[in-house]
Parts: structure tokens; sequence; C-alpha cells
């Protein structure tokens, strides 16, 4: 009797790993922010892919080889929608991964996953930082250098990022991106709704004064 010949079965790369999205409220909320605050950023580069909390796998038939950093960003890559990301399809990995760390979770951020992040991913800039203040240093960066991750040193209490061209640092106690091109600080949706709300404001009122002068100086004319 023949044998039939069976495929094998096409491996399934799960899009959850069963895990919280993130420690606590403000981990959750400054992810958020800065999940945001980077797309807008480059909501006109195509190429650029930014995520957070996305299973990435690294080994082709392997789901056991996945991680998913709490923010991460690929350029050279298209800007779409994905339900996980596997790095032999898109032939990139990430170069540039947030994680948000916790005393629970620290150690982990600077051992297994540095190491994964060095050796495998090739990520080249990696940061890590505490909302809460909790463990110290509570901000750190690293830059991948020939294979091997090196300390950022921080330049006007900010970390520089080659990747994005921006700056990472702490404006009003949080973890903002500051533009040296434009020398401002880059804020989240409802923040920049806030400002852009009173920058009319502020012109409405400066062009009603304005023509309110005009009206008495024709006035004045007139008389």
């Amino acid at each position: 009797m023949q044998r039939k010949v069976r495929a094998a079965p096409t491996p399934f790369y799960p899009s959850s790993d069963g895990k919280p999205m993130a420690e606590t409220d403000w981990h959750r909320k400054l992810l958020m922010e800065l999940l945001q605050i980077i797309d807008h950023h480059f909501r006109e580069h195509d190429d650029v892919y930014v995520s957070g909390d996305l299973l990435i796998y690294y080994k082709m038939g392997d789901n056991t080889k996945s991680v998913a950093p709490d923010v991460f960003v690929v350029r050279g890559v298209a800007k779409k929608q994905r339900g996980t990301y596997l790095t032999w399809e898109e032939s990139h990995t990430p170069d540039f991964v947030i994680e948000l760390a916790s005393p629970s979770t620290v150690r982990h951020d600077l051992t297994t996953k540095k190491d994964l992040y060095a050796s495998v991913l090739k990520v080249k800039e990696y940061y890590i930082y505490d909302p809460l203040h909790q463990i110290q240093p509570h901000f750190v960066g690293f830059r991948l250098v020939d294979g091997v991750y090196q300390e950022i040193a921080f330049v006007n209490d900010r970390l520089p990022s080659e990747v994005l061209n921006l700056e990472l640092g702490e404006r009003d106690g949080t973890l903002r991106m500051y533009d040296p091109m434009i020398e401002q600080w880059l804020v989240p949706p409802q923040e920049r709704a806030e400002q852009e709300a009173l920058a009319r404001q502020h012109a409405e009122a400066e062009l009603a004064k304005a023509l309110a002068t005009l009206e008495r100086l024709q006035a004045e004319k007139d008389n």
C-alpha cells in the first residue's frame, strides 16, 4: 500500500503571548503617547514603521522565538498595519527600541533582552526608561558599535538618537522627544490639540484687537 506524503504543517505565529500590555497605567499611558509622538513625527515617511507591544518573530519555523518591545521603529519597510512582525519576510529588524522598565522587569531588560537585541536582532539603539523612577538609573540608552552595546552619553540632559534624529529626555517628569532641528519638544496629540487651540484663541484675540483699533481710528478720522 502506497503511503501518502503529507505536507509539513505551516507554522502558526500567534499575535498575542497572553501577557498584559504594560506593567501599570503609567507605563501604558506613556507607551501610547510615545507611539503617537513618533508616529506623527514620521507621518510623511512611507518607509518608517512605528509600532509597540507587537510580537516580533525572528526565527522562521520556530514560534517560540519572539519578543514584543514596548516601542520600536524600523526604517526601510512599508508603513502598514501588521498582526505580527516576521523578520525573514520583512528583511529588516528594528533599528530603535524602548523598553519601559520596572523593578520586576529591569533585570530581564538589561540581560536577556539586551543580548537578544544586540546579537540577534542587531537593534542599533536600545533605551530603557522607568516612568516611576523606582530603579537607578531610571533612564539609560545604548548604541550598537561593532556588535556591542555602548552606553550613550547625555547631552544637555538628553540622549541623542542617531536613528530618529531626535533627542530623548524628560519634560515635566516624563519621557519625551526633542527635535533639535526646530528646537521644540514633540508632544502627544491631546497636548498638541490644546496648544493649537490656544494659538487660535490668541490669534483671534489679536485679530479682534486689531479690528477694534482700526474701527476706532476710522471713527476718529470721520469725526
